[in-house]
Protein backbone atom coordinates (compact mmCIF):
# COMPACT_ATOMS: atom_id res chain seq x y z
CA UNK A 1 0.00 0.00 0.00
CA UNK A 2 1.62 3.24 -1.09
CA UNK A 3 1.71 6.50 0.83
CA UNK A 4 -0.47 8.04 -1.86
CA UNK A 5 -3.19 5.46 -1.32
CA UNK A 6 -3.13 6.07 2.42
CA UNK A 7 -3.28 9.83 1.88
CA UNK A 8 -6.37 9.41 -0.30
CA UNK A 9 -8.36 7.86 2.52
CA UNK A 10 -6.87 9.47 5.65
CA UNK A 11 -8.20 12.88 6.66
CA UNK A 12 -5.30 14.59 8.47
CA UNK A 13 -3.98 18.18 8.71
CA UNK A 14 -0.71 17.11 7.14
CA UNK A 15 0.82 13.91 5.83
CA UNK A 16 2.39 11.97 7.37
CA UNK A 17 0.50 12.59 10.61
CA UNK A 18 1.79 11.58 14.03
CA UNK A 19 -0.58 8.63 13.81
CA UNK A 20 0.92 7.44 10.53
CA UNK A 21 4.44 7.92 11.88
CA UNK A 22 3.49 5.54 14.69
CA UNK A 23 2.05 3.07 12.19
CA UNK A 24 5.45 2.91 10.51
CA UNK A 25 7.00 1.98 13.86
CA UNK A 26 4.22 -0.31 15.07
CA UNK A 27 6.02 -3.55 14.29
CA UNK A 28 8.91 -2.55 16.54
CA UNK A 29 6.58 -1.09 19.16
CA UNK A 30 4.54 -4.28 19.30
CA UNK A 31 7.62 -6.47 19.49
CA UNK A 32 9.07 -4.42 22.31
CA UNK A 33 5.73 -4.43 24.15
CA UNK A 34 4.89 -8.12 24.09
CA UNK A 35 7.83 -10.21 22.92
CA UNK A 36 9.44 -10.85 26.30
CA UNK A 37 6.08 -11.78 27.85
CA UNK A 38 5.18 -13.96 24.88
CA UNK A 39 8.46 -15.85 25.09
CA UNK A 40 8.10 -16.29 28.83
CA UNK A 41 4.61 -17.70 28.31
CA UNK A 42 5.88 -20.05 25.61
CA UNK A 43 8.52 -21.35 28.01
CA UNK A 44 5.95 -21.85 30.78
CA UNK A 45 3.61 -23.62 28.35
CA UNK A 46 6.25 -26.06 27.10
CA UNK A 47 5.08 -29.05 29.17
CA UNK A 48 1.45 -28.56 28.08
CA UNK A 49 2.56 -28.12 24.45
CA UNK A 50 4.63 -31.31 24.41
CA UNK A 51 1.71 -33.24 25.90
CA UNK A 52 -0.85 -31.63 23.61
CA UNK A 53 -1.79 -31.58 19.93
CA UNK A 54 -0.20 -29.53 17.20
CA UNK A 55 -2.25 -27.29 14.92
CA UNK A 56 -1.20 -29.66 12.14
CA UNK A 57 -3.70 -32.21 13.48
CA UNK A 58 -6.58 -29.93 12.48
CA UNK A 59 -5.87 -30.60 8.82
CA UNK A 60 -7.28 -34.10 9.27
CA UNK A 61 -10.54 -32.80 10.78
CA UNK A 62 -13.41 -31.70 8.56
CA UNK A 63 -14.75 -28.22 9.21
CA UNK A 64 -18.09 -27.42 7.64
CA UNK A 65 -19.34 -28.21 4.17
CA UNK A 66 -17.82 -26.93 0.95
CA UNK A 67 -15.07 -24.36 0.46
CA UNK A 68 -16.55 -21.52 2.52
CA UNK A 69 -15.46 -20.26 5.91
CA UNK A 70 -16.64 -17.34 8.00
CA UNK A 71 -14.44 -15.60 10.54
CA UNK A 72 -16.31 -13.97 13.42
CA UNK A 73 -14.36 -11.21 15.13
CA UNK A 74 -15.72 -8.96 17.87
CA UNK A 75 -15.73 -5.49 16.31
CA UNK A 76 -18.59 -3.06 16.94
CA UNK A 77 -20.34 -4.01 13.67
CA UNK A 78 -20.92 -7.58 14.87
CA UNK A 79 -24.13 -6.79 16.72
CA UNK A 80 -25.15 -3.86 14.53
CA UNK A 81 -25.24 -6.12 11.46
CA UNK A 82 -26.78 -9.08 13.32
CA UNK A 83 -24.24 -11.56 12.03
CA UNK A 84 -25.46 -14.53 14.09
CA UNK A 85 -29.07 -13.97 13.07
CA UNK A 86 -28.05 -13.95 9.40
CA UNK A 87 -26.03 -17.16 9.72
CA UNK A 88 -28.88 -18.97 11.45
CA UNK A 89 -31.53 -17.72 9.03
CA UNK A 90 -29.45 -18.85 6.05
CA UNK A 91 -28.80 -22.30 7.56
CA UNK A 92 -25.13 -21.69 6.84
CA UNK A 93 -23.20 -24.97 6.92
CA UNK A 94 -19.66 -23.86 6.10
CA UNK A 95 -16.84 -23.54 8.60
CA UNK A 96 -17.03 -20.96 11.39
CA UNK A 97 -13.84 -19.69 13.03
CA UNK A 98 -14.27 -17.30 15.95
CA UNK A 99 -11.88 -15.11 17.86
CA UNK A 100 -11.93 -15.71 21.60
CA UNK A 101 -13.42 -12.22 22.01
CA UNK A 102 -16.49 -13.22 19.96
CA UNK A 103 -16.98 -16.57 21.71
CA UNK A 104 -19.62 -15.31 24.14
CA UNK A 105 -21.55 -13.69 21.29
CA UNK A 106 -21.58 -17.00 19.39
CA UNK A 107 -22.58 -19.17 22.34
CA UNK A 108 -25.38 -16.81 23.33
CA UNK A 109 -26.82 -17.31 19.86
CA UNK A 110 -26.44 -21.09 19.97
CA UNK A 111 -23.54 -21.06 17.51
CA UNK A 112 -20.66 -23.42 18.35
CA UNK A 113 -17.67 -22.45 16.21
CA UNK A 114 -15.63 -25.11 14.45
CA UNK A 115 -12.58 -23.37 15.88
CA UNK A 116 -11.79 -20.60 18.38
CA UNK A 117 -8.46 -18.78 18.07
CA UNK A 118 -6.43 -16.96 20.74
CA UNK A 119 -3.00 -15.32 20.51
CA UNK A 120 -2.60 -12.29 22.82
CA UNK A 121 -0.19 -12.98 25.75
CA UNK A 122 -1.80 -10.54 28.21
CA UNK A 123 -1.69 -12.15 31.67
CA UNK A 124 -5.13 -11.09 32.92
CA UNK A 125 -7.34 -9.69 30.16
CA UNK A 126 -7.64 -12.52 27.64
CA UNK A 127 -8.90 -15.05 30.19
CA UNK A 128 -11.91 -12.79 30.70
CA UNK A 129 -13.23 -13.89 27.30
CA UNK A 130 -13.27 -17.45 28.70
CA UNK A 131 -14.61 -16.51 32.12
CA UNK A 132 -12.15 -15.88 34.92
CA UNK A 133 -12.91 -18.08 37.96
CA UNK A 134 -10.80 -15.77 40.13
CA UNK A 135 -12.22 -12.43 38.98
CA UNK A 136 -12.69 -10.00 41.88
CA UNK A 137 -13.86 -6.45 42.48
CA UNK A 138 -10.23 -5.50 43.06
CA UNK A 139 -9.32 -6.75 39.58
CA UNK A 140 -12.05 -4.57 38.08
CA UNK A 141 -10.80 -1.48 39.88
CA UNK A 142 -7.26 -2.04 38.62
CA UNK A 143 -8.19 -2.36 34.92
CA UNK A 144 -11.08 -0.53 33.22
CA UNK A 145 -10.46 -2.08 29.78
CA UNK A 146 -13.65 -4.13 29.68
CA UNK A 147 -15.72 -1.40 31.26
CA UNK A 148 -14.95 1.13 28.53
CA UNK A 149 -13.99 -0.95 25.48
CA UNK A 150 -15.97 -0.97 22.23
CA UNK A 151 -16.18 -4.72 21.60
CA UNK A 152 -18.78 -6.77 23.49
CA UNK A 153 -20.25 -4.05 25.69
CA UNK A 154 -21.93 -6.59 27.95
CA UNK A 155 -18.49 -7.18 29.46
CA UNK A 156 -18.91 -3.81 31.18
CA UNK A 157 -21.35 -5.66 33.47
CA UNK A 158 -18.30 -7.50 34.62
CA UNK A 159 -19.25 -9.98 37.32
CA UNK A 160 -22.60 -10.96 35.83
CA UNK A 161 -21.13 -11.50 32.38
CA UNK A 162 -18.16 -13.37 33.82
CA UNK A 163 -20.55 -15.81 35.50
CA UNK A 164 -22.44 -16.21 32.24
CA UNK A 165 -19.40 -17.09 30.14
CA UNK A 166 -18.13 -19.45 32.84
CA UNK A 167 -21.43 -21.30 32.69
CA UNK A 168 -21.67 -21.33 28.88
CA UNK A 169 -18.11 -22.47 28.32
CA UNK A 170 -18.41 -25.18 30.96
CA UNK A 171 -21.54 -26.36 29.14
CA UNK A 172 -20.24 -26.29 25.56
CA UNK A 173 -16.47 -26.46 25.97
CA UNK A 174 -16.21 -30.19 25.27
CA UNK A 175 -17.78 -29.57 21.85
CA UNK A 176 -15.24 -26.88 20.93
CA UNK A 177 -11.75 -26.78 19.43
CA UNK A 178 -9.34 -23.97 20.17
CA UNK A 179 -6.10 -22.95 18.48
CA UNK A 180 -3.95 -21.67 21.33
CA UNK A 181 -0.75 -19.81 20.55
CA UNK A 182 2.36 -20.74 22.47
CA UNK A 183 2.40 -17.13 23.73
CA UNK A 184 -0.92 -17.46 25.57
CA UNK A 185 -1.04 -16.82 29.30
CA UNK A 186 -1.24 -19.80 31.63
CA UNK A 187 -4.62 -18.54 32.85
CA UNK A 188 -6.03 -18.97 29.32
CA UNK A 189 -4.48 -22.41 28.87
CA UNK A 190 -5.79 -23.57 32.24
CA UNK A 191 -9.27 -22.24 31.55
CA UNK A 192 -9.45 -23.91 28.12
CA UNK A 193 -8.49 -27.26 29.67
CA UNK A 194 -10.91 -26.80 32.58
CA UNK A 195 -13.76 -26.28 30.12
CA UNK A 196 -12.82 -29.43 28.22
CA UNK A 197 -11.89 -27.63 24.99
CA UNK A 198 -9.80 -29.56 22.47
CA UNK A 199 -6.53 -27.61 22.39
CA UNK A 200 -4.31 -27.28 19.30
CA UNK A 201 -1.01 -25.42 19.63
CA UNK A 202 0.82 -23.06 17.26
CA UNK A 203 3.54 -20.38 17.23
CA UNK A 204 2.86 -16.82 16.07
CA UNK A 205 5.57 -15.50 13.77
CA UNK A 206 7.50 -12.72 15.47
CA UNK A 207 10.07 -12.23 12.72
CA UNK A 208 11.57 -13.83 9.63
CA UNK A 209 12.61 -17.37 10.62
CA UNK A 210 15.36 -17.31 7.98
CA UNK A 211 17.15 -14.41 9.64
CA UNK A 212 20.00 -14.89 12.14
CA UNK A 213 18.91 -14.94 15.78
CA UNK A 214 15.29 -15.34 14.72
CA UNK A 215 12.90 -15.57 17.68
CA UNK A 216 10.43 -17.51 15.54
CA UNK A 217 13.05 -20.11 14.60
CA UNK A 218 14.14 -20.40 18.22
CA UNK A 219 10.57 -21.20 19.24
CA UNK A 220 10.17 -23.68 16.41
CA UNK A 221 13.29 -25.53 17.45
CA UNK A 222 12.17 -25.59 21.07
CA UNK A 223 8.56 -26.75 20.72
CA UNK A 224 8.26 -27.99 17.11
CA UNK A 225 4.97 -26.19 16.51
CA UNK A 226 3.91 -24.79 13.13
CA UNK A 227 4.47 -21.05 12.79
CA UNK A 228 1.56 -18.90 11.60
CA UNK A 229 1.68 -15.31 10.36
CA UNK A 230 -1.02 -13.83 12.60
CA UNK A 231 -0.87 -10.34 11.15
CA UNK A 232 -0.53 -8.87 14.62
CA UNK A 233 -4.03 -9.76 15.79
CA UNK A 234 -6.38 -12.64 16.45
CA UNK A 235 -8.81 -11.87 13.62
CA UNK A 236 -6.08 -12.08 11.00
CA UNK A 237 -4.82 -15.28 12.60
CA UNK A 238 -8.30 -16.81 12.31
CA UNK A 239 -8.51 -15.83 8.63
CA UNK A 240 -5.08 -17.34 8.00
CA UNK A 241 -6.08 -20.64 9.61
CA UNK A 242 -9.22 -20.88 7.49
CA UNK A 243 -7.05 -20.99 4.39
CA UNK A 244 -3.68 -22.39 5.52
CA UNK A 245 -5.02 -25.10 7.84
CA UNK A 246 -8.38 -26.03 6.32
CA UNK A 247 -7.79 -24.91 2.74
CA UNK A 248 -11.00 -22.90 2.47
CA UNK A 249 -11.12 -20.94 -0.78
CA UNK A 250 -13.87 -18.42 -0.04
CA UNK A 251 -13.39 -16.77 3.32
CA UNK A 252 -15.67 -14.11 4.74
CA UNK A 253 -14.67 -11.94 7.67
CA UNK A 254 -17.24 -10.34 9.96
CA UNK A 255 -16.84 -8.00 12.91
CA UNK A 256 -13.36 -7.04 11.75
CA UNK A 257 -13.82 -3.27 11.75
CA UNK A 258 -10.25 -2.31 12.66
CA UNK A 259 -11.73 1.03 13.57
CA UNK A 260 -14.57 2.86 15.28
CA UNK A 261 -17.84 4.47 14.31
CA UNK A 262 -17.62 8.24 14.25
CA UNK A 263 -19.76 8.72 17.36
CA UNK A 264 -17.53 6.50 19.54
CA UNK A 265 -15.71 8.54 22.22
CA UNK A 266 -11.93 8.21 22.28
CA UNK A 267 -12.21 6.86 25.82
CA UNK A 268 -14.01 3.77 24.48
CA UNK A 269 -11.22 2.81 22.11
CA UNK A 270 -8.95 -0.08 22.98
CA UNK A 271 -5.67 1.81 23.13
CA UNK A 272 -6.96 5.03 24.69
CA UNK A 273 -4.75 4.91 27.79
CA UNK A 274 -1.67 4.20 25.69
CA UNK A 275 -2.46 7.15 23.41
CA UNK A 276 -3.18 9.38 26.38
CA UNK A 277 0.08 8.43 28.03
CA UNK A 278 2.02 9.07 24.84
CA UNK A 279 0.73 12.51 23.79
CA UNK A 280 -1.77 13.79 26.37
CA UNK A 281 -5.43 14.72 25.97
CA UNK A 282 -4.77 17.81 23.88
CA UNK A 283 -3.02 15.90 21.07
CA UNK A 284 -5.26 12.86 20.72
CA UNK A 285 -6.58 14.16 17.40
CA UNK A 286 -3.08 13.71 16.02
CA UNK A 287 -3.06 10.04 17.04
CA UNK A 288 -6.46 8.98 15.74
CA UNK A 289 -6.93 8.90 11.96
CA UNK A 290 -10.23 9.42 10.13
CA UNK A 291 -10.74 7.00 7.24
CA UNK A 292 -13.25 7.28 4.41
CA UNK A 293 -14.75 3.95 3.36
CA UNK A 294 -15.76 4.43 -0.31
CA UNK A 295 -17.89 1.27 -0.37
CA UNK A 296 -20.16 2.74 2.29
CA UNK A 297 -19.46 6.44 1.65
CA UNK A 298 -18.95 6.71 5.39
CA UNK A 299 -16.18 7.94 7.69
CA UNK A 300 -14.69 5.86 10.47
CA UNK A 301 -11.69 6.53 12.64
CA UNK A 302 -8.86 4.34 13.82
CA UNK A 303 -5.67 4.26 15.88
CA UNK A 304 -2.10 3.37 14.87
CA UNK A 305 -2.38 -0.25 16.04
CA UNK A 306 -5.52 -0.95 14.02
CA UNK A 307 -4.09 0.90 11.01
CA UNK A 308 -1.04 -1.33 11.19
CA UNK A 309 -3.26 -4.42 11.37
CA UNK A 310 -4.96 -3.15 8.21
CA UNK A 311 -1.67 -2.79 6.36
CA UNK A 312 -0.56 -6.25 7.49
CA UNK A 313 -3.82 -7.81 6.36
CA UNK A 314 -3.65 -6.20 2.92
CA UNK A 315 -0.15 -7.61 2.48
CA UNK A 316 -1.30 -11.07 3.60
CA UNK A 317 -4.35 -10.99 1.30
CA UNK A 318 -2.14 -10.12 -1.66
CA UNK A 319 -0.29 -13.44 -1.27
CA UNK A 320 -3.20 -15.64 -0.18
CA UNK A 321 -4.46 -18.62 -2.17
CA UNK A 322 -8.09 -17.80 -1.40
CA UNK A 323 -10.73 -15.17 -2.10
CA UNK A 324 -11.37 -12.84 0.82
CA UNK A 325 -14.77 -11.23 1.36
CA UNK A 326 -15.06 -8.50 3.94
CA UNK A 327 -18.64 -8.84 5.14
CA UNK A 328 -18.13 -6.60 8.17
CA UNK A 329 -20.24 -3.89 6.46
CA UNK A 330 -18.29 -1.24 8.35
CA UNK A 331 -14.81 -0.18 9.31
CA UNK A 332 -11.62 0.43 7.37
CA UNK A 333 -10.55 -2.94 5.96
CA UNK A 334 -10.82 -2.56 2.20
CA UNK A 335 -8.40 -2.52 -0.71
CA UNK A 336 -6.86 -4.73 -3.36
CA UNK A 337 -7.60 -8.47 -3.09
CA UNK A 338 -10.56 -7.89 -0.74
CA UNK A 339 -14.15 -8.11 -1.95
CA UNK A 340 -16.14 -5.70 0.19
CA UNK A 341 -19.69 -7.06 0.23
CA UNK A 342 -22.74 -7.77 2.38
CA UNK A 343 -22.87 -10.94 4.42
CA UNK A 344 -26.24 -11.81 2.90
CA UNK A 345 -24.69 -11.79 -0.59
CA UNK A 346 -21.85 -14.05 0.52
CA UNK A 347 -24.26 -16.50 2.13
CA UNK A 348 -26.40 -16.82 -1.00
CA UNK A 349 -23.57 -16.89 -3.56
Amino acid sequence: MSAQNVDDIVKTPAFPSLGMQLVAQMSNITRDRIQDLALENAHNNLAAILNGQSLKALRDIKAGEGDKAIVIAAGPSLKRKKVAEQLLAANYDGAIIATESSMLYCLRQGIIPDLVVTVDPHPTRIVRWFGDPDLSEADLKNDDYFERQDLDTSFSEALRTNDEILELLNKYGQQMRIAVSSSSANTVVTRAHQAGMQVYWWNPMYDDPDQPNSVTRTLLMKNGLPCVNAGGNVGSAAWMMANAVWGKQRIAITGMDLGYYAETPYKNTQYYHEALSLVGEERLDEIYMHIHNPHLDQWFYTDPAYMWYRECFLQMAAHASCQTFNCTEGGILFGDNIHFTNLSDFLTA
